[in-house]
């Protein structure tokens, strides 16, 4: 399947309509050539509105805080391509929290999305997301490792939400020495 072919098959999915009980709405950025593949676990709330990735408190967070870059390089679609294990926002469970992104949307979708991107480095983004890829390691080693994914780097981040606070607070080498490692990575491949 040719990239355009694919963006415009998950753009249209509606195969978790009657699991979420409102209308979804697929949110996928970038190009086959974007430079960096930065994949999540769904879409939040506010980004199921306003239809922009990243579109909130952990967006802003991520871009301005920890890669320290502009909005205009992160939209940038030669630069980012950006999706998720869900491409639509899930909805909430019953506790209030967002539900479990679907895994059929992975399964997919987003295989079909790695083969076809040809990205320099890949940023996944939370424990949903890392699971999906290496579903046998521990979290926060693959925090602190480097691996690749088609003989890429693969740079594996806990997601930037005030409800991180106790993971960052147990590990502050993440912040104090890795997110270094990481930034320079992003900022070499986007020079």
């Amino acid at each position: 399947m040719n990239f355009e072919t694919l963006e415009e098959e998950i753009l249209k999915c509606d195969l978790c309509k009657e699991k979420f009980g409102f209308e979804p709405h697929p949110i996928v950025f970038g190009n086959q050539k974007s430079k960096i593949m930065q994949i999540s676990q769904a879409p939040s709330q506010n980004v199921h509105k306003t239809l922009t990735p990243f579109d909130d408190a952990s967006g802003h967070k991520l871009r301005n805080e920890w890669y320290q870059i502009s909005d205009e390089e992160f939209y940038n679609p030669d630069n980012f391509y950006i999706t998720s294990i869900a491409h639509c926002y899930p909805g909430k469970s019953a506790n209030g929290g967002d539900r479990l992104p679907p895994k059929i949307c992975a399964t997919k979708w987003l295989t079909k999305e790695v083969e076809v991107i040809d990205n320099e480095i890949y940023i996944i983004l939370g424990a949903k997301a890392a699971s999906f890829f290496f579903p046998k390691e521990n979290y926060t080693s693959l925090i602190f490792s480097n691996k690749e994914i088609n003989h890429k780097p693969v740079f594996v981040l806990p997601h930037p939400s005030p409800l991180n606070a106790r993971w960052f607070k147990e590990n502050p080498q993440f912040l104090d020495e890795r997110l270094f490692d990481i930034r320079a990575a992003i900022h070499k491949v986007l020079r």
